[in-house]
């Protein structure tokens, strides 16, 4: 019983921390401004880059990835053994990330709406580092790809769970030691949340409307592009 409730409080504090919404905090600090009046009015790292800045998105993202990496570092530590908790807890941040508990939104007679929150993304990557420290040297790299080569941030949120799936359940069917397949289904479950979270961006996607990220390659060809654009326009008109 005494474990039940440890593992039960390992959870919940993963959903504590996963609530602590730094963007919102590091963009009040540097600009005075509410991030949820900006954009999306999401309070993860994308949102916070184009509210206060690249510093303020890195440090948001970083602070957040860490968020992920701490609730399974701790409940490996606390609970050793038990793989649900270990995968259950970094789930939790990512809800709470989603869906902090301090960001409650009312409408205007002051009724309870929603708990506002970001897409988990950077969350949802630190609690594949948390699982698999490793797994940096391979997530990273692909996330960045994507996010840079393709130029979409939501497809780069997207790509974090996807490739935990992939390498996780790779690493469980060569039967390496402390990888169950619970953790790819850690992969599928954050993946879910990740996608339910930005669905209107993939409608966006979907009927090519999504906002391309300025310093990836296609945001920089873009900007190009509508700079020839523009000359050419003013040469028409002289």
């Amino acid at each position: 019983m005494m474990q039940l409730q440890i593992n039960i409080g390992l959870v919940l504090l993963g959903y504590l921390l996963g609530s602590i919404p730094f963007g919102l905090i590091i963009v009040k600090l540097k600009t005075g401004k509410d991030i949820r009046q900006v954009e999306s009015g999401r309070t993860g790292g994308t949102n916070a880059m184009r509210a206060a800045g690249f510093w303020a998105g890195l440090m948001t993202t970083f602070l957040d990835i860490s968020k992920g990496f701490l609730a399974a570092w701790i409940a490996k530590s606390i609970s050793p053994g038990n793989d649900w908790v270990h995968v259950l807890a970094p789930i939790a941040v990512v809800l709470g990330h989603n869906y902090s508990l301090y960001l409650p939104d009312f409408d205007a007679n002051g009724r309870f709406k929603r708990l506002r929150g970001g897409a988990g993304g950077a969350p949802a990557l630190g609690g594949v580092i948390g699982l698999w420290p490793a797994s940096i040297l391979i997530i990273l790299p692909l996330g960045a790809l994507v996010f840079f080569g393709l130029g979409y941030a939501s497809l780069a949120t997207l790509s974090v769970s996807f490739f935990a799936i992939i390498v996780f359940s790779v690493r469980a069917y060569l039967g390496v030691p402390d990888s169950p397949w619970i953790y790819a289904a850690y992969g599928v479950v954050t993946e879910v949340l990740l996608a339910w979270a930005l669905r209107p961006n993939i409608k966006k996607l979907l009927n090519g409307t999504e906002r391309v990220i300025g310093i990836s390659l296609p945001g920089r060809l873009k900007a190009k592009q509508e700079q020839r654009d523009a000359a050419d326009a003013l040469d028409d008109i002289e």
